[in-house]
């Protein structure tokens, strides 16, 4: 599927492109490498099989999946190292609240996620609306916070499930 432009609510945000597919794996690849990161074949698997997940997957789920398709055990903590690394580098976001992990769709943008998480089926959809971040992010800087870090997330039923 080719990349698709998503434009914020807000007429003056900027817009970014979402990716799927090989599209997906280029762009993610590309933004490693940019990191001054190598792209490995663990890491490509691993992003490979968090892509292909459509609800936040966890360390175990994809450690399970790799360890399917490579017909050797692959430990967990091996796939957290790179999970971490991809959340560092922006490949990867973190659903806190599951303590599991989504591929970011548009790797080489930087800015604040909210997700919408379906407590039937465990899909997790992203929302950018920077509006409500910057928000967010004025009022911990009224209370003295810095250095933040915003994580939104909203549970309920997505419309699948109703």
């Amino acid at each position: 599927m080719a990349a698709t432009a998503h434009t914020h609510p807000d007429e003056g945000a900027h817009s970014h492109d979402e990716h799927s597919g090989a599209a997906l794996v280029r762009a993610a690849r590309t933004a490693l490498t940019d990191a001054g990161e190598q792209w490995t074949d663990m890491r490509a698997d691993v992003f490979d099989a968090l892509a292909g997940h459509v609800a936040p997957a966890s360390a175990y789920d994809i450690a399970d999946a790799l360890s399917a398709r490579r017909g050797k055990r692959v430990a967990p903590n091996s796939v957290y190292r790179i999970l971490d690394l991809f959340v560092r580098t922006n490949l990867a976001n973190r659903i806190e609240s599951a303590n599991a992990y989504l591929a970011n769709r548009h790797p080489g943008c930087r800015h604040d996620c909210i997700f919408l998480i379906c407590d039937r089926c465990g899909r997790a959809e992203h929302v950018d609306d920077d509006r409500l971040t910057e928000g967010l992010r004025d009022a911990a800087g009224a209370a003295g916070f810095a250095d933040l870090k915003t994580v939104v997330e909203l549970r309920g039923t997505c419309a699948a499930c109703r």
